[in-house]
């Protein structure tokens, strides 16, 4: 008898455990490939370093808080700043109603709800007018993200 409630017991688990895995298994092929970018940055990137392929190519610039300044070279055949920025893992944040909330660049957190400072978005060396979700790659200018 006490043999047939271990089987149960051993089935019972087994089946929560398949359950469980495949629940998680789902979940993950569920994803939305556009937040996975957006949350995902991968860890810092080298100075100088040459990102992405693709026919247009811009400069962009990170620029921490203690003002130091990390350059990359982007390849992209995206149209978008912050589209070609997440392609290549330099740029993740949040969606909200005004659109792409850029917590993180280049693997460093900025977030004005915890520490009081934020990404800024820079193009040719001036604040930008518009977001880096929005702002068009154009030749001859140059992008950045400064700590603020």
């Amino acid at each position: 008898m006490q043999k047939k409630s271990s089987k149960k017991l051993s089935s019972l688990l087994l089946c929560m455990v398949l359950i469980v895995a495949m629940a998680l298994f789902t979940n993950g092929c569920n994803s939305n490939d556009k937040s996975e970018a957006q949350s995902a940055v991968a860890s810092t990137v080298a100075d100088g370093s040459v990102l992405g392929e693709g026919s247009t190519v811009f400069p962009f610039t990170v620029v921490d808080k203690d003002g130091n300044e990390t350059e990359f070279e982007i390849h992209t055949d995206k149209e978008i700043v912050g589209e070609a920025l997440l392609e290549v893992g330099l740029i993740a944040g949040e969606e909200s109603e005004y659109g792409l909330y850029v917590k993180t660049v280049n693997g460093i957190t900025a977030d004005y709800d915890t520490d009081g400072t934020y990404w800024a978005f820079y193009v040719n060396d001036e604040y930008a007018m518009s977001g880096v979700d929005t702002t068009k790659i154009a030749e001859g200018e140059t992008y950045s993200f400064r700590v603020e």
